[in-house]
């Protein structure tokens, strides 16, 4: 297996905003991770000054200027080297596969994306990331290495809610969201040799019909199954693909841990815009994150300081 690829996820269980679904794949024979790139990754968030953190976005990301650098440096550096430079918030929307990027229609029902960032980097200077992305370019040629692809999916709640409707499941719901980033990849690198690691979908064991399906005609082998990862081999045609559901898929798989620090980059800018818009409509209104306590308490405080505020509900608060 020549490609290595891993996807991850942020914002699945919050009340408002939007999911989003960070992918990653590079090229190399044998095996690839953190110790491939020591000169320029680390997993350890106090030795962001030197390496890009490539970890559980959570472990990457603190709510502080120090910890929006940390995860910035990471996602636009490694955008860079996969040739999708993000130099603004449409250039990270437009990093999906096609077929998952929002469109005019999806953002016109979600006015706030307007208030993205115009330009990007935004805790950066211009250059300011030219070392990172020097020292990660010295790191790959040394290992052999490429970035092939990366992006991010970024899935508005009203998209999520229409959804929600068609599968009546929201474990559904995410798998059809992922199943198109693994066929994305498939199809694209299969040929070399697909190794793919994902986070366990909730309490999902079994795989092995979902990958028949999203695969036609292919021949998909069984090879574990547990509670805790279960395993598989696509072949279709001289495309292959060993892919694995693991819980904390984002500790054991370098590509998969990148997707995440992608997918909660992604999330941080649109919740901004989100409170940036709401802020000129409500000034004095905390903002929140989104998750669902505090998302109570944000619609509590919106209701009572100006109800004509909010929009349409289908668009602004998930139903699961």
């Amino acid at each position: 297996m020549n490609v290595h690829a891993g996807l991850d996820e942020a914002g699945y269980g919050p009340m408002l905003g939007p999911l989003t679904i960070g992918f990653s794949a590079f090229r190399r024979e044998g095996s690839l991770d953190w110790s491939t790139l020591p000169g320029a990754v680390s997993d350890a968030p106090g030795q962001d000054r030197e390496r890009l953190v490539v970890a559980d976005s959570k472990k990457v990301f603190t709510r502080n200027p120090r910890g929006a650098r940390r995860l910035e440096a990471t996602a636009l550096t490694f955008l860079d080297a996969a040739g999708t430079p993000v130099r603004c918030s449409n250039d990270l929307l437009g990093s999906a596969p096609e077929d998952l990027a929002p469109g005019p229609e999806a953002l016109a029902a979600h006015p706030w994306y307007q208030s993205l960032p115009e330009s990007l980097p935004l805790h950066w200077d211009p250059d300011g990331l030219n070392e990172h992305r020097e020292r990660l370019g010295a790191s790959l040629d040394a290992a052999s290495a490429e970035v092939v692809a990366a992006g991010v999916a970024v899935i508005p709640a009203g998209s999520l809610n229409e959804s929600f409707k068609r599968t009546d499941n929201k474990g559904a719901t995410l798998w059809s969201y992922h199943s198109r980033v693994i066929l994305h990849l498939f199809e694209r690198f299969g040929e070399e040799g697909l190794d793919f690691t994902c986070d366990r979908l909730g309490g999902r064991a079994r795989y092995g019909k979902a990958l028949s399906i999203l695969v036609p005609f292919s021949t998909v082998r069984v090879l574990s199954e547990s509670r805790q990862e279960s395993h598989y081999l696509v072949t279709s045609g001289e495309r292959r693909m060993r892919i694995r559901f693991v819980q904390k898929g984002d500790t054991l798989s370098l590509p998969t841990a990148l997707g995440s620090c992608f997918a909660k980059y992604a999330r941080e800018l649109v919740m901004g815009a989100f409170n940036d818009h709401f802020e000129a409509a409500c000034p004095g209104v905390r903002p929140t994150a989104g998750y669902v306590t505090d998302a109570r308490r944000w619609l509590e405080d919106m209701e009572r300081a100006l109800p004509d505020a909010l929009p349409d509900r289908s668009s602004l608060i998930r139903s699961r």
